[in-house]
């Protein structure tokens, strides 16, 4: 097996770099919970030095000087939030439980090949029947949440639940990640599910840190595949897919060397993989058509600060506990929509929800000694401006969100060493993300499942006999998970075991 990575580090947007002396960031992706155990168990990921330090805690300052901080225990939980509502603090662990028991009743799909509808074929029948087994794991009542939780609006769905602002804001927020959308728009109640599908020892909705930073989770990957016997080629940009009669020959690089092989899976997003690599007249109509209009522009962006000392917010002075996990800028659900309210118009948010971590506080060998990094991922930051371009606006961008964050931290500008800005743009170029989209197109009903990445090719192989589609705009999905990868290696071996490529 040959792995071709276009970019001189390996692990596309899952990279650690030390893009300042002394200082490694995990660039793009940041934090892992969505990697399947199966992949983790099967590659023995952790003799191969994958650790995950779990994040333990979520700090959201808030503007009026009080903050919402959720650690430990479920006790230590319930006096948080008691202090904004009694109420919510009694509703809090109902509802981690239900989601809890819908992310179980899911998990299961994420490592299945999706059905084929359309098909009368026996095998794809027992799929729709496996399907409907497993949703008799689920009470009548939990059946109808999840069928609801498809098409509402994570705001709709949590003011069900909650009256404290500040709480269903920091909930919501991860219905907004890596989309196009606002916390009131149908469809975000999914999204907010899909992050709760993440685990770390059976835990469900629990994230954390790589120790090494999220380069290792690729390096582990490709440290077992190197004892399985792949080699694994750096600095090598597929420019084309070569294909005769119908089948996928081989690949041409952006240098000219040609690689010829009888199977090919690529990991790029589908508009890069069928209307860049592949020429549109060896494809069905239709099929382009789908791909086409398969919905990809990014929305997000991330700066990544190199810093002096570790941050310290007004709400909560000093480095302590709350530094360790998950911290928001995002104080209400209006906040967050107004942040939208400037991305579907074509501009990067004026006020921007800011989803931070500073990994240095569990792993201090990603920055010099007393020195931290602060990791930001920011909505919104629409690939497409209304006005001017990233590369006139991208410092522009950094310096709202420094901007933001300093109303929270007023020494922050006094403690940055360096910054770097990320637009979508930037990810484009960089990583080769179409759009810019984190996710290879947007988490949406009609983006997920048997239609991922359009009706009719959900089961990873595609019109070109041989060619087959590994990456986040297969099913399930996007995030650090390796489940589209997983299913898909299922799928080429089946094949290869039946002739059929």
């Amino acid at each position: 097996m040959l792995v071709l990575e276009r970019r001189h580090v390996l692990g596309g947007a899952a990279v650690t770099e030390e893009v300042f002396p002394g200082f490694k960031f995990s660039v793009c992706s940041y934090v892992c919970s969505l990697l399947r155990p199966q992949v983790i168990r099967d590659l023995d990921l952790p003799s191969h030095g994958f650790e995950v330090i779990p994040q333990e805690s979520t700090f959201m300052p808030l503007p009026d000087g009080r903050y919402l901080f959720r650690h430990g225990s479920e006790e230590d939980t319930y006096q948080a939030i008691a202090k904004f509502s009694s109420r919510d603090a009694e509703a809090y662990p109902r509802f981690g439980r239900l989601m809890g028991r819908l992310a179980k009743f899911l998990a299961p799909t994420l490592t299945m090949t999706p059905p084929d509808v359309g098909s009368l074929n026996p095998a794809e029948l027992r799929k729709l029947l496996a399907l409907n087994k497993q949703a008799k794991t689920l009470s009548e009542d939990e059946l109808y949440t999840f069928a609801r939780l498809m098409t509402m609006s994570a705001a709709d769905y949590l003011d069900e639940w909650f009256e404290t602002d500040a709480l269903k804001a920091g909930l919501c927020s991860s219905g907004i990640i890596g989309t196009l959308l606002g916390p009131r728009s149908p469809g975000t109640a999914y999204v907010l599910m899909h992050h709760y599908m993440g685990e770390i020892d059976g835990a469900y909705r629990a994230w954390g840190y790589v120790r090494g930073g999220m380069g290792m989770v690729s390096e582990s990957i490709a440290r077992a595949a190197r004892a399985f016997g792949a080699e694994i080629r750096v600095n090598a940009e597929v420019r084309r897919i070569l294909v005769k009669d119908g089948r996928a020959v081989g690949v041409e690089l952006a240098d000219g060397e040609v690689i010829h092989t009888r199977v090919i899976a690529s990991g790029a997003d589908p508009k890069r993989t069928f209307l860049t690599f592949l020429d549109r007249s060896e494809l069905p109509a239709d099929f382009v058509r789908g791909i086409e209009n398969f919905k990809i522009e990014g929305s997000s962006g991330k700066v990544n600060f190199a810093l002096k000392e570790a941050p310290s917010f007004s709400a909560l002075p000093g480095n302590g506990p709350h530094l360790q996990g998950a911290i928001s800028i995002g104080p209400s659900v209006d906040y967050i929509e107004r942040a939208y309210d400037d991305a579907k118009y074509g501009d990067f948010s004026r006020r921007p929800f800011v989803d931070m971590c500073v990994p240095t506080t569990l792993d201090p060998t990603l920055a010099p000694p007393g020195a931290h990094i602060l990791s930001c991922f920011v909505q919104y930051a629409p690939y497409t401006l209304r006005n001017g371009t990233w590369p006139e606006r991208r410092e522009a961008f950094g310096e709202t969100v420094t901007d933001t964050i300093e109303e929270y931290v007023p020494n922050l500008r006094d403690i940055i060493r360096h910054r770097q800005v990320l637009s979508p743009w930037d990810l484009e170029q960089m990583i080769g993300l179409t759009g810019g989209n984190i996710f290879h197109g947007e988490l949406t009903p009609n983006q997920l499942f048997f239609l991922r990445p359009t009706p009719g090719w959900a089961q990873y192989r595609t019109p070109i006999k041989g060619l087959y589609l590994c990456g986040s705009g297969a099913h399930p999905g996007g995030g650090v998970m390796g489940a589209p990868g997983l299913n898909a290696a299922r799928e080429i071996l089946k094949d290869m075991a039946l002739r059929r490529v």
